[in-house]
């Protein structure tokens, strides 16, 4: 999960990833950068984030999204 937080620390600096848990719900991430960091996590990871997942409710933490790519994995 390292590795995914210091993605997303990297692409958006002003996001406190270790206490925000809305990031979607509370348009903290918009659609676009959700597809940056579905791009993101399919280079870093080596895996294809499906369709399935491409849901608000996977990218709302660090948590929610480090699910997702253990699933993937």
């Amino acid at each position: 999960m390292d590795q995914l937080k210091e993605m997303l620390q990297n692409k958006f600096p002003a996001i406190d990833f270790d206490s925000e848990k809305n990031l979607t719900s509370s348009g903290i991430l918009d659609s676009m950068a959700v597809v940056n960091i579905i791009a993101e996590i399919e280079n870093l990871f080596d895996i294809s984030v499906t369709m399935e997942y491409i849901q608000p409710k996977y990218f709302e933490s660090v948590e929610t999204m480090w699910e997702m790519v253990e699933e993937l994995m």
